[in-house]
């Protein structure tokens, strides 16, 4: 009886385990999407969006746009992002990284 116990435990605990796998990619899913729109409504170009584009080299964000992101940033995932947190932000990784955080 007491093995069967532990069996039931273990096999509980994997599927536990699996379906937070499951729902961290669902999350990352809807995070990554997101960051898309609001960088699409920024004004950056489909094919500039890489996790590795830089705000500044690569996708030219001057104040204005830091600003349009910041706003669209905080309504989309509806998050209050501090301009400590907005001056680390070099590249899109960064900003994934830092809304995985915020969720």
């Amino acid at each position: 009886m007491y093995i069967f116990d532990l069996k039931i435990h273990l096999f509980d605990f994997t599927t536990f385990d699996f379906n937070l796998k499951i729902q961290y990619c669902m999350e990352i899913r809807t995070i990554k999407r997101n960051l898309y729109r609001v960088l699409r409504k920024t004004g950056v170009k489909k094919e500039d969006i890489s996790l590795e584009a830089n705000f500044e080299d690569d996708l030219h964000f001057d104040n204005t746009d830091w600003t349009i992101f910041t706003f669209y940033l905080e309504n989309i995932f509806k998050v209050k992002v501090a301009d400590e947190s907005l001056k680390k932000l070099h590249n899109i990784n960064d900003t994934l990284n830092l809304m995985r955080q915020k969720a």
